[in-house]
């Protein structure tokens, strides 16, 4: 027994696991390398040694954040620019009218931390930059307001390194907002907003939290979203598209005329037809694609696609054309087919084409599986998709 309460209490007092690669970590330690070399390299040039490593402990902390945790809104050029701007303020005031004291760097840090939250730009090194502005040997003292001047270029050049080596190294800093993808239109929510989590539901729980998490509302959407597509994946079973894909392909080709195009759409009720040519994919083609010619003349009767030259495939079919393999994940589908405005996914293997997935393929795929999930007598939920 005792060993084994040691053992309990070791696993409480040990640090969960951080969720980052080797690769990553790598990625990181040399993009601070760099950043904190550069940053305070130039204003070593510019204004002493002395002066550089004084301010050097603040710029280490931030280099860590944005580089390590460059997806937090505490690591976002803002937060650094803004705290080190307004904490350097606060404490070459808080030092020139009491002085260099403990009290008064503690009370700087305190002040600092309530400008910062009200501002939105929390930064931790930045409390450290007011401590340092207060505590501040006399060659730093000398320099009065100028003082603000290599923190300011401190936290602006780690910036601009920050930016260029993570969009070289592949990764979004600054971490914008991702543009709402919207093919219709309209004021409807997305697909995937209209059932799970929404965004109202997010900001409610965030609300009801009332603390500080250390992630943007829009990374822990992503989160979310990537969760349940985790537990989707597990309770379609490993369904792929050749489980539910069409065999039977009606095809054109490139030299296939509108009218024969809309005759083949027709007699087999299809919305899309793919375009080979000498058996390779070459495009795809839908109603939209064949009424655009006829109303582009001014012909606004479907009298309009025949009664004029005849038009090939091969000049109004979409070249670039999404496709996917056998083996591709039904919930990988669903985005595709959802929310990209895409109504046939033609499915290739060595580049051959073996089938089509439709909406309508998806959606029967997906009713088999849960008939066969109620059938079992399964009462795992099942994730929103």
């Amino acid at each position: 027994m005792p060993a084994m309460r040691y053992d309990s209490l070791l696993q409480r007092l040990l640090p969960a696991p951080l969720n980052i690669s080797p690769k990553q970590a790598l990625r990181a330690g040399v993009g601070a390398l760099l950043g904190l070399f550069v940053a305070g390299g130039l204003t070593s040039l510019a204004y002493g040694p002395g002066i550089a490593l004084h301010l050097l402990g603040p710029l280490a902390a931030s280099a860590v954040l944005v580089f390590a945790v460059h997806s937090g809104p505490l690591a976002q050029p803002w937060p650094v620019l803004g705290s080190y701007a307004l904490a350097g303020a606060v404490g070459l005031a808080m030092r020139q009218g009491w002085g260099g004291e403990l009290w008064v760097a503690a009370t700087a840090l305190g002040i600092s931390m309530l400008v910062m939250c009200l501002l939105r730009c929390l930064h931790p090194p930045g409390g450290a930059v007011a401590v340092s502005a207060v505590l501040a040997d006399p060659g730093l003292t000398a320099m009065g307001d100028h003082l603000l001047e290599p923190v300011l270029l401190n936290a602006l050049m780690l910036v601009c390194v920050a930016v260029i080596y993570n969009r070289l190294t592949g990764v979004r800093y600054p971490k914008a907002a991702l543009p709402r993808i919207d093919l219709h239109h309209t004021h409807d929510p997305l697909p995937r907003e209209r059932v799970g989590v929404s965004s109202a539901d997010l900001d409610q729980a965030l609300m009801e939290l009332g603390e500080f998490v250390d992630v943007t509302r829009d990374e822990l959407q992503r989160i979310i979203i990537a969760t349940e597509h985790s537990a989707l994946q597990r309770t379609l079973g490993g369904i792929t598209a050749s489980a539910v894909m069409s065999r039977d392909v009606q095809f054109a080709s490139p030299q296939t005329t509108l009218e024969q195009a809309w005759k083949l759409l027709c007699s087999h009720h299809l919305n899309t037809l793919p375009v080979l040519d000498q058996g390779e994919l070459v495009g795809i083609v839908s109603l939209s694609d064949l009424i655009g010619p006829a109303m582009q003349r001014g012909q606004l009767s479907w009298r309009g696609l025949f009664g004029r030259k005849a038009v090939r495939l091969e000049q109004v079919m979409s070249r670039h054309v999404v496709s996917v393999g056998p083996q591709h994940p039904l919930e990988r589908l669903l985005p595709l087919l959802c929310e990209q405005g895409l109504h046939c996914l033609p499915v290739l293997d060595d580049g051959r084409l073996v089938g089509v997935v439709t909406q309508t393929d998806l959606v029967a795929g997906l009713a088999r599986q849960l008939l066969s999930a109620a059938g079992s007598g399964s009462h795992q939920r099942v994730p929103a998709l």
